[in-house]
């Protein structure tokens, strides 16, 4: 079949060029540092299909079991094609018409290069507000996979918010990537949710780069797939830029969910601020990679990092592997990682005063989230993001 191969084959056989690299390097193992705790043994023997069309009535049904924001535009795209039925744009945006360079070396980016379908592609005019626009995205099928680019640019001043929503039914791939530039004095707020179907695979890669005084503010829930990976590499390009690439995962059953993090400081008087929480039960298994890269002309860095896990199961795993890599001498730069269990006393204390055991210990993990979740500067955002989480 032509749009049916095995394994990795059913990757490069319709692709050119980065195809090729597939080809040669094969899916990552854990021999490859990168990918150490987060296997893909899942999708290597499948025979992986181009998703068919979906159409707008399936497309509304999945939209009615999501928590979406009511104001503002929304574009919607269905196993990789946009629904125009469905969607609007911003009436303030253009077209982005730049070429991207691949990101060498990263897994998903290849993977993303070699197979890509046409997303979002916008640009924002200089000393523009272009408001709140929620971006869906819909998976539906048995054993298909998409690849949606996108490509967001905001001119100098420009400023946007996105509400980036992943869900879908049956067992496929979402591998989308985002390609960002964000101007001198712009601001990009990047809040995502990650709702795949709970046999599904999501492999997402973000390139963000940031100029003087310009800022990407992310913030990324994870809390579906069998297998999640959510990737985010940033470029502080120029002084006083700044970056925020926060999240939380909530990893039950034999789920994994893994974020991984490059902020690269390439200017002086740049700032960053990472703070990732996750929550594990049952099996489930989390993965959190966080690199700081400084750079010898980097002076007067500010860098902090952190990451903190709750285990609410003896059977749950976390591997965290902050790090920091610097060279330049005038810097504050730090990172740290927690790995603890609920505290019996304050799990006690609510149990005494008439709580039911389960509520009590809801109300400590969201106590323990609520620092992460407060780094979402929109109140509005925030409370889809709480509602979601307990949906």
């Amino acid at each position: 079949m032509q749009n049916a191969v095995p394994a990795l084959e059913a990757f490069v056989a319709r692709a050119a060029g980065q195809g090729a690299a597939l080809a040669e390097t094969g899916l990552p193992t854990r021999r490859v540092e990168a990918w150490r705790y987060t296997p893909l043994r899942s999708i290597a023997d499948t025979v992986w299909q181009k998703a068919a069309s979906l159409t707008t009535e399936t497309a509304t049904a999945l939209l009615n079991h999501l928590i979406l924001p009511e104001t503002g535009v929304r574009v919607v795209y269905g196993n990789g094609q946009l629904l125009d039925a469905l969607s609007a744009f911003p009436e303030v945006a253009q077209r982005a018409s730049e070429n991207v360079s691949p990101l060498k070396g990263v897994f998903s980016a290849t993977l993303n290069t070699a197979l890509g379908e046409r997303g979002l592609d916008i640009r924002i005019p200089a000393g523009t507000d272009a408001g709140l626009l929620t971006l869906v995205s819909l998976s539906n099928g048995q054993d298909v996979s998409t690849h949606l680019q996108h490509r967001i640019v905001l001119e100098d001043g420009a400023s946007l918010t996105l509400y980036d929503v992943s869900a879908g039914e049956g067992r496929y791939i979402a591998n989308p990537r985002f390609d960002i530039v964000v101007g001198k004095e712009a601001t990009l707020r990047h809040v995502k949710v990650q709702r795949e179907s709970l046999t599904a695979t999501h492999l997402a890669i973000v390139s963000a780069d940031v100029a003087e005084k310009g800022e990407y503010d992310s913030f990324t829930l994870n809390q579906g797939s069998s297998l999640a990976r959510h990737e985010a590499v940033v470029t502080l390009g120029a002084p006083h830029a700044m970056a925020h690439v926060n999240g939380v995962q909530i990893v039950d059953g034999q789920r994994l969910n893994d974020l991984t993090s490059m902020i690269h400081h390439a200017a002086p008087d740049g700032s960053s601020r990472q703070t990732v929480k996750t929550v594990l039960s049952d099996a489930g298994q989390g993965v959190f990679q966080g690199k700081i890269l400084v750079d010898r002309v980097a002076q007067k860095t500010d860098g902090y990092q952190m990451n903190q896990a709750l285990l609410l199961s003896e059977k749950a795993q976390i591997n965290s592997k902050p790090e920091l890599e610097i060279y330049a001498d005038d810097v504050k730069c730090s990172h740290g990682a927690t790995v603890g269990a609920l505290d019996d006393e304050q799990l006690f204390y609510l149990r005494s005063r008439g709580i039911p055991q389960t509520d009590a210990r809801d109300m400590l993990v969201r106590a323990f989230l609520i620092d992460a979740l407060d780094l979402v500067s929109d109140e509005g955002l925030r409370d889809l993001l709480l509602r979601s989480m307990t949906s």
